[in-house]
């Protein structure tokens, strides 16, 4: 175990160089690779881990699993994915991210192979669960990377577009997994992208960046002169200190059960809409895929303008963006879920208002918020701590809506019909609670 994490662990600080001009061509070149590397690469691995949501009809017209099983399954995967989350949050700050994130996908990716040849319920539970815990390397290695690469004026605006990656996976989810299910049935949703992700992180192993000083560069905030959010030079905390620090902070732990309730409704939406829009509103499968990817495409615009509106029109102050996103959220789902069958053009706005607002949400309560008001070598350590409520959250959603939608079912003359109204509220009201804490941040201040 120790010669394994010692081969994580982030190289020693190379001599650095002396050569200005080269220094500057390498930082360019390398911000380049990593930003790639963590956008990209996270983007295309995200399709490791929603494939259970385009299956699980298929799934359940082949009485395979019932809603309810998936909700167990989806529930393990939550909470696996959010202690993953939380240990790779605190061993992000001290890896060598060059082998840690390629890592990670690789073994994301080999487990969904796995899963595409078996169907028995305690092996699915078992292998998804792991996947979650490896797919909990991808969000701690990018919050990390951004602030080894990127300097504090520059923040939002990078972050906004890394953020863009979860979008990305979604949209390539649900429509190329979507098509691989129509092609070559529900094992094609699982065993295509793992393929496609194993040549990914072959690449990523490539192209990713340890720190800065490792390959003989001076810390970015000495290379970009920006010193403002930095630490007192005669801190002597050391990296563990600071990241056991933020458990002091009583705006991380509500910043924590903000980002949970966002994320339950975030994971419903991406757990269940596919049937949502099947069985409500009369859509196949490349028909909702379609229109579920709209979500993300949208998301890719929201997560760039909430980076650039609360660095630029804020002042690099996120609650009055929070306030105006979580209103556009719920405004969009009272569309989704109240409009009637038969208006396919509102429910295209619906999906294109949810997909601008959940995805600046996921931007900074997922995030972002939390690295502006935390010491900087505790990034992933924040991250981390969120995340574990977040997607304690989402086990919690998986399975209360799985019973929900399993207890609105009913058979009329063999036929399957479903209920969606008690689960409706549910979602509904976890984005109101999110709303209300957020705005209760509204006073916090960015850490110095």
């Amino acid at each position: 175990m120790n010669t394994l994490l010692r081969w994580f662990a982030s190289g020693p600080d190379a001599p650095p160089l002396r050569d200005a001009r080269e220094t500057d061509r390498l930082y360019v070149r390398y911000r380049w690779a990593v930003m790639l590397s963590i956008t990209v690469g996270y983007g295309i691995a995200y399709t490791c881990r929603l494939g259970l949501s385009v299956v699980k009809k298929d799934l359940i017209d082949a009485d395979i699993f019932t809603a309810a099983e998936l909700g167990i399954i989806g529930s393990g995967w939550a909470v696996a994915y959010a202690f993953g989350k939380l240990v790779n949050g605190f061993l992000a700050d001290h890896a060598n991210l060059k082998k840690f994130w390629p890592t990670g996908v690789l073994l994301s990716a080999l487990i969904n192979i796995a899963m595409g040849w078996s169907a028995w319920l305690w092996a699915w539970v078992a292998l998804w669960a792991v996947n979650a815990w490896f797919q909990g390397f991808g969000a701690p290695a990018g919050i990390v990377a951004l602030s080894q690469w990127f300097s504090n004026r520059e923040r939002g605006t990078y972050y906004g577009v890394w953020s863009t990656a979860h979008s990305v996976g979604e949209g390539l989810t649900f429509i190329g997994s979507s098509a691989l299910v129509v092609w070559l049935g529900w094992r094609g949703g699982l065993v295509g992208p793992g393929t496609i992700c194993v040549v990914v992180a072959l690449l990523l192993f490539v192209f990713m960046k340890d720190r800065p000083q490792t390959l003989g560069l001076p810390s970015v905030a000495d290379w970009k002169n920006d010193h403002g959010a930095q630490l007192s030079p005669s801190s002597s905390r050391t990296t563990w200190q600071m990241q056991f620090s933020i458990l002091r902070m009583p705006a991380v732990w509500v910043l924590a059960f903000a980002c949970a309730t966002m994320t339950m409704t975030r994971y419903a939406m991406n757990s269940w809409g596919m049937l949502y829009l099947q069985e409500t509103k009369g859509y196949s499968t490349l028909g909702a895929g379609g229109l579920l990817a709209l979500n993300p495409l949208a998301g890719i615009a929201g997560c760039v303008l909430f980076g650039l509106a609360s660095d630029k029109l804020f002042g690099s102050r996120r609650p009055p963006m929070n306030l105006i996103c979580g209103l556009v959220e719920l405004l969009a789902l009272g569309i989704m879920f109240f409009s009637p069958p038969g208006h396919p053009l509102l429910l295209v706005l619906a999906f294109l208002l949810y997909g601008l607002s959940i995805n600046g949400l996921i931007t900074s309560l997922g995030g972002l918020f939390g690295a502006d008001i935390v010491p900087k070598k505790a990034v992933g350590a924040v991250m981390g701590f969120i995340g574990v409520f977040s997607y304690c959250g989402v086990a919690v959603q998986e399975r209360i809506s799985g019973w929900l939608i399993q207890r609105g079912t009913t058979f009329v003359e063999g036929v399957r019909h479903y209920d969606f109204s008690a689960a409706v509220a549910f979602w509904l009201g976890a984005s109101v609670v999110s709303l209300i804490l957020a705005t209760s941040l509204w006073r916090v201040k960015v850490s110095d």
